[in-house]
């Protein structure tokens, strides 16, 4: 199975129906641009925003727009400098866990409206099930997949490999396939914002 194409119009636009359904929104944006300024109207200037590690966000220049710009009230950077320090542990965990707006991308999404999450140590994971006030999730249309059973197959074939390799260049030891989450409804009107992206980003 080739795990780097674009899905189809139909396919897309089943998941998109489903994921509706499921109390998700869901934006179609025609390439990375437009998935960009889709993004950035969503998020007001001075908005506290934490940036999930994304391969997708940095290929949209998004990771630095956030972080580094200084028009958000950026979450990584304070979490960065609460690294090595032992007795900041629990600070660390409660302002990534509750950040007014979360920013990533997930490992799949279902053609029957479900989203599907891997993670190694579960950084992103309160923020994402509940903690965040807002999540905003870009999804490159590769990674649109028929059911769960395919989800786990997508990643256990194609995305562990290629983010081991990532997190050894990164911290330079591997990954591990350690934390699922998997969204099947959110029951908070306008909490999660799905933005396919008709393009292969992110892995």
């Amino acid at each position: 199975m080739a795990y780097d194409v674009v899905a189809s119009d139909e396919a897309i636009e089943q998941a998109q129906n489903a994921l509706e359904q499921n109390g998700m929104r869901v934006t179609v944006a025609p390439d990375r641009a437009a998935a960009s300024a889709t993004v950035l109207e969503l998020v007001p200037k001075g908005a506290e925003v934490f940036t999930a590690t994304s391969k997708t966000l940095e290929a949209l220049d998004l990771t630095k727009i956030f972080d580094e710009s200084g028009d958000y009230d950026a979450i990584r950077p304070k979490l960065h400098a609460l690294y090595g320090d032992p007795t900041k542990k629990s600070e660390q965990r409660k302002i990534a866990a509750a950040p007014d707006y979360v920013i990533g991308s997930v490992h799949a999404i279902t053609q029957d409206g479900n989203v599907y999450v891997v993670s190694n140590t579960g950084s992103q994971l309160p923020a994402y099930a509940h903690g965040a006030g807002k999540v905003i999730w870009i999804v490159g249309a590769q990674k649109i997949v028929k059911d769960l059973a395919e989800a786990e197959k997508r990643v256990k074939d194609h995305v562990f490999a290629l983010e081991d390799a990532r997190a050894k260049e990164a911290y330079g030891h591997g990954s591990n396939i350690s934390k699922i989450l998997t969204i099947h409804k959110e029951v908070v009107p306008d909490r999660i914002t799905i933005i396919i992206v008709k393009e292969a980003l992110g892995f």
